[in-house]
């Protein structure tokens, strides 16, 4: 099972040093991946979580990211697809894939904040049609040109359309979700599933078996998915999966790797002592350097 680590987006420590000396320790370390996440805004009328109130773009995070790392891959985890058309956050997503030589995991869900729709002026109802649409947008656009796509939600006219990214056919796309039916899109359109910040980690078997089910049923090779574990790690109390001590949360890989997961990554902007904004920013990355020597692979 790999390891990746969740890049400093959050709260007051997400800030240009601290996203350079993590980048560059992880990467160091061994570390597989380094991940980022969206929010584009809070609700006044639906409180969130600290972790949410102040979150660095995922792409622009990872681009700066890349240009200070060589090796390291970079995954959004996730970016919601309906807030861009295809043709824009294909081009965005390929210019990542070009500048990191073709480093980029493309992390993609649905949304579940109803203003958010509203803010980028999206229907929020049938996304579950149109992400599946949307897949095969990017598809076209990341393909041959000239690129030509006509489907109920999407629209692009023959046009050549570049960059291509630099992975082909294209850059691994993994889908989130819980829902049986979000569970079932993975397997029979993506190339894996990542798993929520509030997912039940002891539940992930029968999700990646839902997701394997899917993949077969469309006729694809299920070991050929990555299933990827948002690792939430809180250093404290003993409470679930991936808290305690440091030497607990290593314990609880190899029942993670039990279950089919193929890649963890440990995330610490969930810890409210970390990615909040009220959170002290050289004592998060004291911490979060800490943690990165503990679980290094």
């Amino acid at each position: 099972m790999d390891i990746g680590f969740g890049l400093p987006v959050s709260g007051s420590w997400a800030t240009p040093e601290n996203v350079v000396t993590v980048a560059r320790h992880a990467e160091e370390l061994g570390y597989r991946t380094l991940w980022s996440f969206q929010r584009l805004l809070v609700p006044e009328a639906q409180p969130l979580p600290p972790a949410y109130a102040s979150v660095l773009d995922p792409i622009v995070s990872l681009a700066f990211a890349a240009a200070t790392t060589g090796r390291i891959g970079l995954g959004t985890a996730i970016i919601n697809a309906p807030f861009l058309a295809p043709a824009v956050l294909g081009q965005q997503l390929a210019t990542l894939d070009v500048l990191s030589r073709g480093r980029l995991i493309t992390g993609l869900g649905l949304g579940w904040i109803p203003a958010e729709f509203s803010a980028t002026n999206v229907p929020f109802e049938q996304r579950g049609a149109r992400l599946e649409e949307y897949l095969h947008a990017l598809d076209a656009v990341w393909g041959p040109d000239p690129v030509a796509f006509e489907g109920e939600f999407y629209r692009v006219e023959p046009s050549t359309v570049l960059p291509k990214p630099v992975q082909a056919p294209r850059p691994p796309i993994l889908l989130g979700g819980a829902a049986p039916r979000a569970l079932d899109r993975a397997g029979r359109l993506a190339d894996g599933w990542i798993s929520a910040s509030r997912f039940d980690l002891t539940q992930l078997g029968d999700a990646i078996g839902t997701v394997r089910a899917g993949a077969e049923k469309a006729g694809r090779d299920p070991d050929a998915l990555r299933f990827v574990c948002r690792g939430v790690a809180v250093v404290g109390p003993r409470k679930r999966m991936l808290t305690g001590s440091l030497k607990e949360i290593r314990a609880d890989f190899p029942a993670l790797a039990a279950q089919g997961v193929t890649e963890v990554f440990v995330d610490l902007n969930f810890d409210p002592a970390v990615g909040s904004p009220d959170a002290d920013p050289v004592a998060s990355l004291r911490h979060a350097l800490t943690v990165l020597d503990a679980l290094a692979p």
